[in-house]
């Protein structure tokens, strides 16, 4: 893992100078008087815990993050973030539980789903969730947090923000092909990466109105499949590569980590999904605090006319 972030080498150029004098304006306002943030957290997979290090350098940087939506793997990483825990203890959060184990992925249970006709269940994604999240629902979550699953049967995207927090993302990462549907109110649930991979819009109907997507986009470029498993991956990882870059255009900023060739599967390489999060945050946090500091300039300006005018 990289070393905690850095402290940023103070720009002393006009503009430099300007950008950080804002940036503290804008972190100063009342939470009623700026913009409400959000986050969007793409699927991904294991690319997926690039979320992790997005959301430490945001943290870092003093983004004051008020709503959080996910779609999969964007959908573990958001819950345990909006529950109330740095990006960091997230982290290692998600370390003690072994992704792996919570999703059934072990190498016997993924050889199993090759030489037989049963789906892997999903169940302990919910019980281990609900486990650390103390079986949480979303109304207490300290953060707005929606996640988004999809209707095998009519192919609509299902949004979740009512209800046990550990069930909704159980049934949001639930991959087509690998788990067996989640049976959810006459609902057959799958993956919601499937319909909406990149939620912008489900951190809108939360009330965002300055959204910051995290979108950990495959390249697929790279795959040669050998197996079912490796050939699902690739027409996954196609249309989800055509549906990232078309849906990231409604947010108001994005932030790419690179893949670095990871797989869907591929566990052991989570820290260096994490270590993408990171490096892709790093070279944009400061374009990311201009972004929001334009958009909310109308809250930071009669904030600043006051000061000016006391005696």
């Amino acid at each position: 893992m990289f070393p905690a972030r850095a402290k940023a080498a103070l720009d002393l150029s006009q503009d430099g100078l300007l950008r950080n004098h804002l940036w503290n304006e804008f972190l100063s306002l009342p939470k009623d008087r700026r913009p409400v943030m959000g986050v969007a957290l793409s699927a991904g997979s294991v690319r997926g815990l690039a979320h992790i290090g997005v959301l430490q350098v945001l943290d870092d940087a003093g983004f004051p993050i008020d709503v959080v939506a996910g779609t999969s793997m964007g959908s573990v990483v958001g819950s345990v973030y909006a529950s109330g825990l740095s990006a960091r203890r997230a982290k290692e959060l998600l370390e003690n539980a072994d992704l792996r184990s919570i999703a059934n992925l072990g190498t016997f249970s993924l050889l199993r789903l090759i030489i037989s006709d049963k789906l892997l269940s999903s169940q302990s994604v919910a019980l281990t969730l609900n486990r650390y999240l103390n079986g949480e629902q979303f109304e207490n979550l300290p953060k707005r947090f929606a996640c988004v699953s999809m209707d095998l049967n009519s192919g609509e995207a299902i949004l979740f923000r009512h209800g046990n927090v550990g069930e909704a993302v159980r049934a949001s990462m639930n991959l087509p092909g690998v788990f067996a549907p989640v049976e959810y109110r006459q609902r057959y649930l799958v993956d919601g990466g499937v319909v909406d991979y990149v939620p912008i819009d489900a951190a809108r109907i939360l009330g965002a109105q300055w959204v910051l997507a995290s979108v950990t986009k495959p390249d697929y470029t790279l795959a040669r499949p050998k197996n079912v498993l490796q050939n699902l991956d690739q027409v996954i990882d196609i249309r989800s590569s055509l549906m990232a870059d078309e849906q990231a255009k409604n947010a108001n900023f994005v932030i790419s980590p690179g893949s670095d060739g990871i797989t869907m599967f591929q566990f052991s390489r989570a820290d260096e999904a994490v270590d993408q999060g990171i490096i892709a945050a790093h070279k944009h946090v400061g374009a990311a605090e201009e972004n929001l500091i334009l958009f909310a300039l109308n809250d930071i300006l009669p904030g600043l006319s006051g000061k000016a005018a006391k005696p």
